[in-house]
């Protein structure tokens, strides 16, 4: 912090002048200590509040595909919700247009196929593709909120159906 010093001019100053300016001085740095401090504080709860987690178990990251290891936070949690969510992204439909690719769900978006001994073939479709993430995203969100997968659905279909064709996607049982 720079502080800044001005001569006074004038001989003449009222008795106490000098350390009425000196105490001024003072209380401003503390004000503005003050004011860097709640900045500080309200940037990290505000960040804390806005961070990935939401409450959702999740896979460790190990478990990303090679092609995901680099990809934006919020795409890695996506797979991961997908490896350990996967009956909840099954029941969402995705809007990107990816139907026409034989997605059937949201699911698809991320992983394509679970072998009997458990192997994961993931999808890479996602990580190029916002709306797929977005949805995931929202079913995260959603689930964590206590919301059952028809209200999740409910919002989904209203959020992204103006994006393009659903998947053909099963409604969830109520």
């Amino acid at each position: 912090m720079k502080l800044r010093t001005t001569k006074l001019r004038s001989s003449r100053q009222k008795p106490g002048g000098m350390s009425k300016l000196r105490e001024s001085g003072m209380q401003s740095r503390r004000r503005s200590w003050l004011v860097v401090l709640l900045v500080v504080f309200g940037s990290s709860v505000g960040l804390s509040a806005c961070s990935s987690s939401h409450d959702a178990d999740m896979a460790d990251t190990s478990m990303l595909p090679d092609f995901a290891q680099s990809a934006p936070s919020s795409v890695q949690e996506a797979y991961l919700f997908a490896i350990d969510h996967p009956e909840d992204l099954a029941h969402q439909p995705c809007y990107c247009g990816c139907g026409s690719m034989g997605h059937k769900s949201n699911l698809d978006c991320f992983i394509s196929d679970v072998a009997e001994n458990g192997t994961i073939t993931f999808d890479d479709h996602a990580i190029g593709c916002g709306i797929c993430v977005d949805i995931a995203q929202d079913t995260i969100r959603l689930t964590a909120d206590g919301k059952s997968p028809v209200e999740i659905r409910q919002f989904v279909d209203g959020r992204y159906g103006k994006f393009g064709p659903p998947t053909p996607t099963p409604l969830p049982s109520a």
